[in-house]
């Protein structure tokens, strides 16, 4: 029996597979997000002609990693090594590219994720619901633009001070957009939003933190990709994984790389500004997409081992660095190689913070050249030009000097400082926490967070549920055809 699915209203999957049969909608299934090269033929030959941002629902099948930006088509995992002149370890750090999904950041897999099985079980009617997306950044992106694909009403909320790159994209792709008060770390009010929201039984929330569709695309797509690309470095031990928190979704990738490969640690990473896993901390911050003050539903807190605090003003100086005309010759000059130095722009802020915490871990477990960490690229500068130009406004023009100075304090000067290690007590401790938002505010029981603490909880949801969805998609997809 599904935990997510537990039950199926024929008569909307009917009408709803009759509403894509008339737009012209497949549902891919995840199987095929995690290996598109078994995605239909017919399919992919269509690809080629269709923009990787065009509002076509043939770009519900380029929810992956594997896109080829040269052909349209599929190829390898998108991936960037950042080289030991930049990162100043001996670790090879290997980012994963989330700039090449659709809208440009990895959210949109957790979107479908969450979606997708609602949608083929007929527990979401697009005739009458709106999707409601609460959010920090890209995820509320990632629902609106799947919503535009199956022509769904989508609801996006976010905290006031993201970067207007975002809001407006949401208005222009349609979604109607809520405001909330605060930064990045104010997820209670987004929280109290959907309390608000939901009186009304038209609105479904579709909350990150605690929808397991979010957890279980990283689990079952971004895993097998990290593992592919792991497989390119022959010799090479996979010693860590690194996720930024946020909702929690993409950090269960660790949890499929624990399973397969032989002892790779897995790295929280948060703001030090707002250290809610490193000591229970609290605060406001600038490293957008990141929300704090809490511990996500959906995170196996007894999988995580270690967490890694950053600075927020080291990611926006760095994002100068990578952004700034001077500090991309200065990285040359240092011998990286043109051509990766001018990929330093698929790097945005919570990458960023993601690398920093990457060489923290490599310092820290003192990492050798055998050793190979992968992270996250969650999304590029593109979502962030204005904040390089707030950047410019209040610090003055960069030049050589500057880029040097970051370079040498940010990066070569990334100590061990605000990385804790944590063992079985401290592991449970976090979780823990997880009952005053949870259990006390958001309506969970104390019996499911007592269950979560036991590893065949979070298998049978990141393994025991995909088979299902996959069947309902099939099913979905044949109700499609037989109507044509």
């Amino acid at each position: 029996m599904s935990r997510i699915i537990t039950k199926l209203n024929h008569d909307v999957l009917r009408s709803t597979a009759r509403r894509c049969r008339e737009r012209g909608i497949l549902i891919p299934t995840f199987r095929q997000l995690r290996n598109p090269e078994t995605i239909p033929a017919e399919i992919q030959k269509r690809l080629p002609g269709v923009g990787l941002w065009d509002v076509n629902p043939l770009n519900l099948f380029r929810i992956t990693w594997k896109n080829d930006m040269k052909t349209g088509r599929f190829g390898a995992v998108n991936r960037l090594e950042i080289p030991r002149e930049i990162t100043g370890v001996r670790a090879r750090i290997v980012g994963m590219v989330g700039k090449y999904f659709p809208t440009g950041a990895h959210k949109v897999g957790a979107a479908f994720g969450c979606l997708a099985p609602r949608l083929v079980s007929g527990n979401f009617d697009p005739r009458v619901h709106k999707a409601v997306w609460p959010s920090t950044g890209n995820y509320c992106r990632g629902g609106a633009f799947d919503c535009a694909l199956l022509g769904c009403t989508a609801i996006a909320i976010l905290p006031a001070e993201m970067s207007q790159e975002r809001f407006t994209w949401l208005r222009e792709i349609g979604a109607e957009v809520i405001v909330t008060p605060g930064c990045e770390s104010n997820v209670k009010e987004i929280y109290d939003k959907c309390h608000e929201l939901r009186r009304d039984p038209a609105n479904i929330i579709f909350n990150q933190f605690e929808e397991f569709g979010n957890s279980i695309y990283h689990y079952q797509v971004t895993g097998p990709a990290i593992a592919e690309v792991v497989h390119d470095y022959p010799g090479a031990r996979l010693a860590g994984y690194i996720s930024a928190t946020g909702s929690a979704g993409t950090i269960a990738a660790g949890d499929y790389l624990k399973k397969h490969f032989a002892g790779p640690f897995t790295v929280a990473t948060e703001a030090l500004q707002c250290p809610t896993l490193y000591m229970n901390g609290f605060g406001g911050h600038r490293i957008e997409g990141i929300g704090d003050k809490h511990v996500p539903w959906v995170h196996n807190v007894r999988n995580t081992d270690a967490v890694a605090a950053i600075d927020d003003d080291e990611c926006l100086r760095l994002l100068r660095l990578f952004n700034e005309e001077a500090g991309l010759r200065y990285l040359e000059s240092l011998g990286v190689n043109a051509d990766v130095a001018t990929q330093m722009p698929l790097l945005g802020i919570s990458s960023i913070c993601n690398l920093l915490a990457a060489i923290k871990a490599a310092n820290y477990f003192e990492l050798s050249e055998r050793d190979l960490i992968v992270t996250m690229f969650t999304d590029s500068a593109e979502m962030y030009a204005s904040r390089v130009i707030e950047q410019r406004e209040q610090r003055g023009a960069y030049t050589r000097e500057q880029a040097a100075l970051d370079h040498a304090a940010a990066l070569l000067g990334q100590k061990t400082d605000f990385f804790r290690e944590l063992n079985y007590r401290d592991r449970k401790a976090i979780h823990n926490l997880k009952y005053y938002t949870w259990v006390e505010q958001q309506g969970k029981t104390y019996e499911e967070i007592l269950e979560q603490w036991n590893p065949e909880y979070w298998e049978s949801i990141f393994e025991g549920e995909v088979d299902y969805f996959d069947q309902l998609i099939e099913e979905f997809n044949a109700e499609i055809a037989r109507g044509s």
